[in-house]
């Protein structure tokens, strides 16, 4: 009985010590949902510089624009002649002037033939000055009586065929030089190497390609439009576009010409953009992509910084009776220029909106307006007293009325 009493006793006080374990857990449970309530329910505060009061502003619109940065003046140097390449002067990225030989290739048989062509030139040259002579003693004797006319004519014949036997060698002569020529591959303008395609030994057969020579100055966008859009270009008009490898520059651009026929693949049109200043990638084929400006229309604008989104869905925090509250908005199409997208929908003119949210923010939490720092209180009050005692002086030295 007794050791039953002691059981009995036990088993009561591990309740007693389950329930205040209970409640403890509940009781720090509670607490942290009242710190959460009262955190949130701490007033935010803000400057005035972290509010923006949308306002209606002129937002430019048009098609979008993508493509990529080419040179007008390029050009592929090709193999004219087969041979192998015994020089390459020039590498990527080299500097060339007009005229300036890049890559040379093996001439010595050319240089044979060369050789050849001009021997029978010669040959033929003697020939027909032997053949000139004996026409023209044939001729005086003919005059004299001395000769028939068909020896004169027989004389003639000679002269004839080796005057022509000349001109044929002087041609076979003329061509091997123009061989010899070609065996030297030179910048057709000043420019630099772009891509050099071949090295000391390669065997370069008619019509492979051996460098690569483009004009950095003459850079333009070559860009594709959506033939859906295509009613809405004019030459002239202004683009505003970013190039890959150039952050966040805005290049600014007219457009030039525009294809007359689409692309057979992609079905758009072909749109030829020139920069409008000085201004402009020095590296070809970098991606840029940017927007024709077509129409100009008045909307409201919001920067990225205050654009919180979650999915396909984005959210603004607006600023009303002293209070925050997510307002989810729709978004319209961006402005290349300015960064700033458009919206359509969830606010008006004259709202006002933080310009970078936290992501701790939570809907309905009071906003209290942070007040100015004892350093800018100090300089307001100097301004306000140099505003004084400058309303003085001017009054001391007005003239007075006698």
């Amino acid at each position: 009985m007794k050791r039953h009493r002691l059981l009995v006793l036990a088993l009561a006080i591990a309740l007693s010590a389950c329930g205040k374990s209970g409640d403890s857990g509940h009781a720090k449970g509670d607490q942290a949902k009242a710190d959460s309530a009262s955190a949130a329910l701490k007033p935010l505060l803000i400057s005035s510089e972290d509010v923006q009061t949308l306002g209606l502003s002129a937002y430019s619109s048009g098609p979008v624009i993508t493509g990529s940065i080419q040179p007008e003046k390029r050009a592929d140097l090709r193999a004219e002649v087969q041979g192998v390449v015994l020089q390459v002067l020039k590498e990527n990225g080299e500097r060339v002037k007009r005229g300036e030989l890049l890559v040379r290739l093996d001439d010595s048989a050319i240089r044979e033939s060369l050789s050849s062509a001009e021997e029978s030139a010669r040959a033929a040259a003697q020939s027909f000055e032997q053949a000139e002579r004996q026409f023209q003693r044939i001729k005086t004797l003919q005059a004299q009586g001395m000769s028939s006319i068909q020896a004169m004519e027989d004389a003639e014949n000679r002269r004839n065929n080796a005057q022509s036997e000349l001109l044929a060698a002087k041609a076979r002569a003329a061509t091997a030089r123009q061989q010899l020529q070609r065996t030297e591959a030179r910048a057709p303008f000043d420019g630099i190497v772009a891509d050099r395609k071949v090295s000391p030994g390669d065997t370069a057969q008619i019509g492979k390609e051996l460098a690569k020579v483009i004009d950095p100055a003459s850079m333009r966008f070559e860009g594709f439009v959506s033939a859906d859009r295509m009613a809405e270009l004019k030459p002239g008009q202004t683009v505003f576009f970013k190039v890959n490898g150039y952050g966040q520059t805005d290049f600014e651009g007219q457009v030039r010409r525009i294809a007359a026929a689409a692309n057979p693949n992609t079905r758009q049109v072909e749109v030829l953009v020139g920069f409008a200043g000085s201004e402009q990638p020095g590296v070809a084929g970098l991606y840029a992509e940017g927007r024709v400006q077509s129409q100009s229309v008045s909307a409201l604008m919001l920067g990225d910084g205050a654009i919180q989104r979650e999915g396909d869905l984005s959210y603004a925090w607006k600023l009303k009776d002293g209070k925050l509250h997510k307002v989810a908005i729709k978004l319209g199409e961006r402005d290349q220029r300015l960064g700033l997208y458009r919206v359509t929908a969830g606010l008006e003119a004259g709202d006002q909106v933080l310009r970078h949210p936290g992501a701790t923010l939570s809907d309905g939490r009071p906003v209290q307006f942070a007040k100015p720092s004892a350093q800018a209180a100090a300089a307001a009050s100097a301004a306000s007293a140099a505003s004084a005692a400058s309303a003085a002086s001017a009054r001391a030295s007005a003239p007075r009325e006698s």
